[in-house]
């Protein structure tokens, strides 16, 4: 992130090992801490760390600055992928809305990495906020797109509750795959047959998997393909539409998607999970206090999206550090 300032490259740099090392993104955990590490007074260091994501207006002195974080999620996407071993030749994005208390609201989308989604770029608005969604995801994917080159084969997984004509669309027009999961409310149809079916029967027993090119719904049609998959454990089947067809497309692929919970914390969604417990991540560490950022005092929604760039730098931290070592502990 070489267009950041030195100042903000510093803060960046503090936040992220505080958070780390602490294991919360409390402004006064983390400034006692690096007050403690430095040998500087707890206050001293807490002002530092506030001012990194507070406006321009509100930093003391002249010329002062304000972080604009979206200009980071390029550089973000570009040093996770930079990671990736050199045959990776897919990448799987995850699409999530969560609500923190009755504060924020927070939209982001996550690379699904080693079991774990790792932000890349986001949007915090407030919870009452009204208002269409669709220009924040637009304008995400729009900061991100050019950042993947299209060599790489891009699917992006959203929940039910997010599903919505317009998002397949603007992922279909990025050069990507949409992979949205749908309720099981609504109708289909399989070309060239006129007779529509319901969505609730694709599939009416565990075990099975089914796939075809279809029309879905017959207020707003989208011709498709719509993959159907019911595993043991679950209470009933996984409905995920695609433009892949349906010999390039695998039901289980949105089985990734679950690891966007460990980057928040228990209970934190918006929508009626249905994944059974055996299917959560395993960085249940990560997922129950998600670095205590629920917990979060903040009431600025863009200075909730400064600190969560740091939230995402030490995400991704971690990541390669259990890498690393999950790499030098292999026989």
């Amino acid at each position: 992130m070489n267009h950041l300032s030195l100042p903000e490259v510093a803060g960046l740099v503090t936040w992220s090992f505080g958070m780390v090392m602490t294991k919360s993104s409390s402004l006064t955990q983390v400034s006692n801490f690096i007050a403690k590490v430095n040998g500087e007074k707890p206050n001293t260091v807490r002002q530092r760390l506030k001012e990194w994501y507070q406006e321009a207006e509100a930093k003391r002195g002249k010329k002062r600055s304000s972080l604009d974080v979206s200009s980071c999620f390029a550089p973000l996407m570009r040093w996770v992928i930079s990671l990736l071993p050199r045959n990776i030749q897919q990448i799987a994005l995850a699409l999530d809305a969560t609500s923190i208390s009755d504060k924020f609201l927070v939209l982001s989308m996550n690379i699904l990495l080693a079991g774990c989604g790792i932000p890349i770029a986001w949007c915090v608005v407030k919870a009452t906020e009204p208002g269409s969604w669709k220009p924040h995801w637009q304008k995400l994917i729009e900061k991100v797109q050019n950042a993947i080159l299209c060599s790489f084969n891009v699917i992006v997984t959203a929940d039910q509750g997010l599903y919505a004509p317009w998002l397949y669309q603007l992922i279909v027009d990025a050069g990507w795959h949409p992979f949205l999961r749908i309720n099981h409310q609504g109708t289909y149809r399989i070309p060239p047959d006129n007779t529509w079916h319901s969505l609730a029967v694709v599939v009416r027993t565990p075990r099975v998997v089914w796939s075809s090119r279809v029309v879905c719904f017959q207020t707003h049609p989208l011709s498709c393909t719509l993959l159907a998959c019911w595993d043991i454990g679950y209470k009933d089947s996984w409905l995920i539409l695609t433009d892949l067809e349906p010999q390039q497309a695998d039901p289980l692929w949105y089985g990734l998607r679950p690891s966007t919970e460990c980057v928040y914390p228990s209970g934190s969604g918006v929508r009626n999970r249905r994944e059974p417990p055996r299917l959560r991540p395993p960085h249940r560490d990560i997922k129950s206090d998600g670095w205590q950022w629920h917990n979060t005092r903040l009431l600025d929604p863009k200075r909730a999206e400064r600190l969560w760039l740091a939230i995402a730098v030490s995400t991704l931290w971690m990541v390669m550090l259990g890498g690393d070592a999950e790499i030098n502990h292999l026989p």
